[in-house]
């Protein structure tokens, strides 16, 4: 029982630590736009990805 006592002293502790940090409060969110890169179309800037490993334990 007073086990159930210290647990509930330190429940009620930390509830008055969190309570007493204010929440922030934002009046706007301001992202930063993202910055993008113009797409090649040239060919030589396609790259090919293939799956170059082999099973070998067949």
């Amino acid at each position: 029982m007073a086990e159930d006592d210290v647990l509930s002293k330190m429940l009620n502790a930390w509830r008055d630590d969190i309570d007493s940090v204010p929440f922030p409060q934002f009046s706007e969110l301001l992202i930063p736009r993202q910055q993008t890169r113009p797409r090649s179309s040239s060919p030589a800037s396609v790259v090919r990805v293939t799956n170059a490993t082999r099973r070998t334990d067949a």
